[in-house]
């Protein structure tokens, strides 16, 4: 319980040791309310006097759920191991996806970053999504394939304690990428025992798990490595190999803590991307099919991280470092024969990048005239160092042109200033204040004309209210001002690298701002649920096109939406969740038939039900379903509509567990990913064809998995 109250959100009014013990009191309920199931004995401590008094512990089962003392809005979250231990993975980007609402799919290779959606966004590789693991961000600005690239292969999911997340830009410790929300995962500080897990599968899958930990003096070393292959249904396999290492060393006291994390990732593969659905549908191209099978890549990370905290009566501080090392080779040919009859339009996009930076929160606890009030700085330094990021025309991965290649240098400061007023014992409320800066530098190797130097800066005020609770009822309203940075490339740019033609730069930094009203409800006994009704607005969608290194404009945007989420444990053997997003994404300052947002999901739908069954066995139930997916402005392309379900049964006694898991139960034909655009196959006309280009879901496959504590 205490690791909980080290993450900034828990510790919200943990100043004095009366109120760290309220706080950990609180969060006991309400992780029972969320699902928890009493198992054997342990420890907690009385409010009242502050003595030790022995009561059942609890066996995380499913959601947490933030107390009402620290939630800021009705759109944060906390999920635990073991919710995620009952939600089998196809991949690691579906980690996410705890997020209600969020949606991670795929249109290449098991290697590339997923493709994500949430709140009407189609947050591309990550643009308005952020996610950090144990502090460490993982987007990628200006990055060779597109702005905020968030790859999550690297993440080991067994290993993540609990995901911390929030939806919104309301939140000022929440800086760029953000607009639509953001994801803070954790690793676990030890395992009880060893584990070993081996994963085997249809289409050539294979995946080992090995993580153990040892007391080291008076902290814990947590060692683990992974291996993954995997072919898939494709007519040119993926020949994945993908390899993660992590090595942690946690220190835990009561009052102070460090850790130092180093984790390594490479993964090399194979990619399918998406085909003309014309091809498919003449027969010229195999629903599994490519347009080009030299397509794929290879990548690399490496990072060393560390954690120092603590606390005191009248105060807490969490203060981070890290650095990374980050490249990146990726083959993809999106349009076929369009732009080189001949030898294809194959890009090679690769970078080298080496990231450091920090962050630093320092909180004070006080009265301020008899009200309680919490004030927090915060400061937040990041710098990229990015070299030779490049775009490159190929054939079959070898290069025989170069477009354009750049050195990019560019540093973001941002500092923040959040306060905490509990006004009364049925009112609160959280404003914040946020800075931001940003210095980029680009060093163009091809053209000097797009060098050059830029800077900006943007002010972001933030206010949440909350009013209750009432009968387990709470009230939240929030407004906040939000922000996500362009590529560096884009905000330099003066000439098109393809064209030669003169071209506009682009904002560094481009604003949003966003209001909800929500209600979060614990009135029916094992039952958590929360509506929320939300409205965003974007200052421009331009982006920096990584596929034809140039810039895009496409005008201001608008999103409101309702979602309901739920979480019900109706029995001690039946958990169930449910998961209602529904949105709708326009420009604005256009006429009506044509301000539909392409690829912006109008509706997510997620479902799940874990059973606990007699003879140690369990069984598990999910549904995904999206769809509402215009795919051109005027909304006359669509997506369909993609449901998927998962079905397992398992075996868990002691230190063995048994899994067999049905991934796409239905055996469903949908597509994964869809986009519309012009292309060309060999022998169409030379000005190419307009169309949808699509990539399908995998089909049904079957994944058995044996995990051993040691």
């Amino acid at each position: 319980m205490d690791r909980y109250l080290h993450c900034p959100i828990h510790r919200d009014y943990a100043g004095t040791i009366a109120q760290r013990i309220l706080v950990q009191k609180f969060i006991v309920s309400s992780v029972l309310l969320a699902g928890f199931v009493p198992a054997h004995a342990s420890q907690a401590l009385s409010a009242d006097n502050a003595e030790a008094v022995l009561l059942d512990t609890v066996e995380v089962k499913g959601r947490a759920s933030h107390s009402s003392a620290v939630a800021t809005s009705a759109s944060q979250g906390v999920v635990g191991q073991a919710k995620l231990a009952y939600r089998p993975l196809a991949r690691a980007g579906e980690l996410v996806e705890v997020v209600p609402g969020a949606l991670a799919t795929q249109h290449s290779g098991s290697g590339k970053a997923n493709q994500f959606y949430l709140r009407g966004f189609n947050l591309d590789h990550g643009t308005d999504f952020s996610v950090a693991l144990d502090g460490v961000p993982m987007n990628m600005p200006s990055h060779a394939h597109g702005q905020g690239y968030l790859d999550l292969n690297s993440v080991i999911p067994e290993l993540v304690d609990h995901v911390d997340y929030g939806k919104g830009p309301y939140y000022a410790d929440a800086g760029d990428f953000s607009s639509a929300g953001y994801s803070r995962m954790h690793t676990l500080h030890d395992l009880p025992k060893g584990l070993f897990k081996f994963t085997g599968g249809e289409l050539g899958y294979y995946r080992a798990l090995l993580a153990d930990s040892k007391k080291i003096g008076s902290g814990d070393l947590l060692a683990a490595g992974e291996f993954n292959a995997y072919d898939g249904v494709w007519q040119q396999p993926e020949d994945l190999g993908k390899y993660n290492g992590m090595l942690r060393y946690t220190l835990d006291n009561t009052d102070w803590g460090l850790s130092v994390n180093a984790k390594a990732y490479h993964s090399s593969w194979n990619a399918t991307n998406q085909i003309p659905e014309r091809a498919i549908e003449s027969g010229t191209l195999d629903l599994y099919g490519s347009m080009d099978p030299s397509d794929g890549g290879d990548s690399n990370r490496y990072s060393l991280s560390s954690n120092v905290w603590s606390r005191g009566e009248s105060y807490k501080n969490d203060f981070n470092a890290y650095v990374v090392y980050y490249d990146l080779n990726l083959y993809s040919n999106p349009t076929g024969f369009l732009d080189n009859l001949v030898q294809g339009d194959q890009v090679h996009q690769t970078e080298r990048r080496v990231v450091t930076g920090g962050n630093g929160e320092q909180t004070w606890f006080g009265k301020w005239f008899g009200f309680n009030v919490d004030n927090s700085l915060g400061l937040q330094i990041r710098h990229d160092e990015v070299i030779g990021a490049a775009l490159n025309r190929t054939e079959q991965r070898r290069i025989f042109e170069t477009v354009r290649k750049d050195d990019i240098s560019e540093t973001s400061v941002a500092a923040y200033l959040k306060n905490q007023i509990r006004w009364h014992e049925k009112f609160r409320t959280i404003s914040g204040l946020r800075a931001d800066f940003l210095d980029i530098n680009v060093e163009s190797r091809t053209l000097a004309a797009n060098s050059g130097q830029r800077n900006a800066a943007l002010l972001s005020p933030k206010l949440s209210m909350i009013f209750g609770p009432w009968v387990d009822n709470e009230v939240f309203v929030n407004l906040g001002y939000g922000h996500h940075s362009n590529d560096a490339r884009g905000a330099t740019l003066r000439v098109n690298p393809v064209s030669g033609d003169s071209a506009d730069s682009v904002s560094p930094l481009v604003r949003s701002r966003g209001g909800e009203i929500g209600l979060r409800n614990s009135f029916f006994p094992g039952l958590n649920s929360t509506v929320a009704l939300w409205w965003m607005q974007v200052n421009s969608e331009l982006i920096f096109v990584g596929d034809a290194s140039s810039t895009e404009p496409s005008g201001r945007s608008e999103r409101h939406g309702v979602e309901w989420s739920n979480y019900y444990q109706a029995t001690d053997w039946l958990t169930l969740d449910a998961d209602l997003a529904f949105s709708k994404a326009n420009y604005v300052g256009v006429p009506r038939e044509t301000n539909y947002i392409p690829n912006s999901v109008g509706r997510v739908i997620s479902a799940g039900a874990v059973v606990q069954l007699p003879f140690h066995t369990f069984s598990t139930l999910r549904l995904r379903h999206f769809g509402d997916i215009p795919l051109n402005d005027a909304g006359s392309l669509t997506a369909g509509d993609t449901t998927l379900v998962n079905w397992g049964l398992g075996y868990q006694h002691k230190d063995l567990k048994l899994e067999l898991d049905l991934f796409n139960l239905l055996d469903a034909k949908s597509n994964d990913t869809a986009y519309a655009y012009t292309s060309r196959l060999p022998g169409e006309a030379a000005a190419g064809v307009d169309g949808i280009l699509k990539h399908p879901v995998e089909p049904r496959m079957v994944r058995l998995a044996a995990s051993v504590r040691f």
